[in-house]
């Protein structure tokens, strides 16, 4: 069974709902997610928002920080988090390459995750071209959606 699939599955089981956020992955992530079986019963859905700007206005990230940062992608992840009403999610912001961006190398990626309870994030430091640190975050990303799901007792 694939990632997505067990993430569909334990979402069903659990009653649970997921939220995704992306600036790095461009709506990947939300694209994959969705692939799940019966997606439509709880995925509650994306948001893309690649321009500082819209990270701000619509999902809350703190004016002038970083968004190559652990701070941006909380932020991200708590504020798609309370806009869908979801239980989980997840957010991806960093540099997919080839060049650095803002001091940051390529392949500098940071994960977010939001719950009602708590926050964190993962960083990562990839390698490869553009689409290989994509899909590698994308896949992470899955990965820690699924582990999050864990931590409910259901």
């Amino acid at each position: 069974m694939s990632d997505v699939q067990q993430l569909a599955r334990l979402a069903q089981e659990c009653g649970l709902s997921i939220a995704t956020a992306e600036s790095l992955t461009s709506g990947l992530l939300a694209g994959r997610v969705g692939e799940g079986s019966a997606a439509g019963d709880w995925f509650a859905g994306g948001v893309v928002a690649y321009r500082t700007e819209v990270k701000e206005r619509v999902l809350g990230v703190t004016r002038g920080i970083d968004p190559c940062s652990p701070e941006c992608a909380e932020q991200l992840a708590v504020g798609v988090r309370g806009l869908m009403d979801a239980d989980i999610a997840v957010s991806t912001t960093g540099v997919g390459g080839p060049d650095p961006q803002d001091g940051h190398p390529p392949g500098t990626v940071f994960l977010g995750w939001a719950t009602r309870e708590d926050t964190g994030h993962v960083a990562l430091s990839l390698s490869g071209e553009p689409d290989e640190v994509l899909t590698a975050t994308v896949e992470a990303a899955v990965s820690l959606l699924r582990e999050r799901i864990d931590e409910f007792a259901c």
